[in-house]
């Protein structure tokens, strides 16, 4: 079976320069070797140890290997327009692929709108319902801070969304315009207020560019050994936002409300039910309720956990390294004040871990050197 594109070089290499894009109304720490690199602060040390673990989130992402599904379609005398099936693309895509759906559905139509679900695709395309004009109520079966959105690791890059042997022409041409709106719909919400935030990001990877894709991810460069902290000599660096994704539902909520949106906490279970709701457009952005609530044959569940260990000082530089990941998330679900969040492991388990392939492992060997204390054997 073809490996999923998870790596997001290997849809630079396939496809052509496909966007059409959709019209939108400090220094960093970085290096810890003897002589520091870019003028910058050198990198601190990650602290992770089992006693500063607060919690572990776990969760599974909606994906296709076709790709997300943004399309229209009748259901008795009510039109349907899904936006679901992102995979681990859905913060990066939210903007995007709501855009996409919303400029479907709505010209043409005249009274209230409906959105089903209030996890990130839902709200987005709400706040966007709003501000085409239209008035708007979310139905969904959970609210954040229960929603799968919430424990989104909310990186600024498209990742483990689709197969590349398994997308079509049109499929890429959509995949192209949604991540151009939502790159630049995020910069303009960049502050506190959002929880949205520049950062450089290190990588490990074979190959930088070119591609389509290039334009998302400024400043990328390859980073020689000698002046990166990683015990590992294929590293680049680029800068990407980072969202912090409690913070950013929780505002996107409050902004559809006082905009004089409503919320009705409802579960559906058959498509018929929509039948009863007063409102003619719908927006279906359930996620992975999609599979039961439309017998969606071809959707999956990607897996993957995150633990979360107490503040690490000054450490805000994201690091992604195979199948860990690093970074900084100020927000007030670890304490009352701000505090850092290192999130660990993506893998769904330590044993999923352990039986990972010859890279990976050699990977997480690498990886768990940087720590502090350093970590021996299988993490």
């Amino acid at each position: 079976m073809p490996a999923l594109a998870t790596d997001r070089r290997d849809f630079l290499r396939s496809t052509a320069a496909l966007s059409a894009g959709l019209v939108l109304p400090g220094c960093a720490t970085l290096a810890t070797r003897a002589t520091p690199t870019l003028a910058c602060t050198p990198l601190p040390r990650v602290r992770v140890e089992p006693g500063r673990v607060i919690r572990t989130v776990a969760g599974l992402r909606p994906y296709r290997a076709s790709g997300f599904v943004v399309r229209a379609e009748a259901l008795g005398d009510q039109r349907l327009v899904h936006n679901y099936g992102h995979g681990g693309a859905g913060i990066t895509l939210s903007w995007g692929c709501s855009k996409l759906a919303t400029d479907i559905g709505l010209p043409g139509h005249r009274g209230r709108v409906a959105v089903i679900g209030a996890g990130v695709m839902g709200l987005t395309t709400a706040k966007l319902v709003q501000e085409a004009g239209f008035p708007v109520t979310i139905y969904a079966k959970a609210l954040p801070p229960a929603t799968t959105s919430n424990i989104a690791g909310g990186q600024i890059s498209p990742f483990g969304h689709f197969r590349d042997d398994m997308v079509t022409p049109e499929w890429r041409r959509q995949f192209m315009a949604a991540m151009d709106y939502s790159w630049r719909r995020f910069q303009i919400m960049v502050g506190e207020d959002y929880g949205i935030r520049w950062l450089p990001t290190f990588e490990e990877t074979d190959t930088i560019g070119p591609g389509p894709l290039d334009g998302y991810r400024p400043n990328t460069r390859r980073v020689p050994i000698k002046d990166h902290p990683f015990p590992i000599d294929n590293i680049a660096a680029f800068e990407t936002m980072y969202v912090e994704t409690g913070r950013f539902l929780r505002q996107t909520m409050r902004d559809i409300q006082t905009a004089g949106g409503k919320i009705a906490v409802r579960d559906f279970r058959t498509p018929q039910e929509f039948a009863a709701l007063p409102e003619q457009l719908l927006f279906n952005c359930t996620g992975l309720g999609s599979r039961d609530l439309f017998g969606t044959a071809s959707f999956g569940r990607f897996a993957g956990s995150s633990p979360c260990c107490c503040p690490s000082p000054r450490c805000n530089t994201p690091s992604v390294a195979m199948a860990f990941t690093c970074s900084r998330a100020p927000t007030a679900s670890f304490s009352a004040a701000r505090s850092n969040a290192t999130y660990g492991r993506r893998c769904p388990s330590r044993r999923r871990s352990r039986a990972s392939s010859p890279g990976i492992r050699r990977c997480s060997t690498d990886f768990a050197a940087l720590l502090d204390p350093p970590v021996t054997g299988s993490i």
